[in-house]
């Protein structure tokens, strides 16, 4: 679930997993591996956008790189990606 607004300054990602979703240590893996997939689309997120999201049970047990893929589809269809990002592809890395 993503919870989207438009406001000044760089763009912000908050993650969050609840805690009747699963254990501690599942929640911990979850908020670890959806701040990756976050962390490698921020270069490509518009100005201006904050990014509260939260993560389904039914996530807990997908990898970065698919966390990856669904976030980068939800932000394409809201147009919250910047006209030069190269597309979903999980080895493109705004670092190297």
């Amino acid at each position: 679930m993503l919870f989207i607004t438009k406001m000044e300054g760089p763009p912000l990602v908050g993650v969050t997993v609840g805690r009747k979703i699963a254990h501690a240590v599942r929640r911990v893996r979850g908020r670890r591996v959806m701040r990756e997939a976050f962390r490698r689309l921020l270069p490509w997120i518009k100005e201006g956008t904050w990014i509260i999201a939260s993560l389904r049970e039914k996530a807990l047990e997908a990898g970065a790189d698919e966390v990856y893929a669904d976030m980068a589809a939800s932000l394409k269809r809201r147009g919250l990606l910047r006209a030069d990002w190269p597309g979903a592809d999980w080895k493109v890395d705004a670092k190297g």
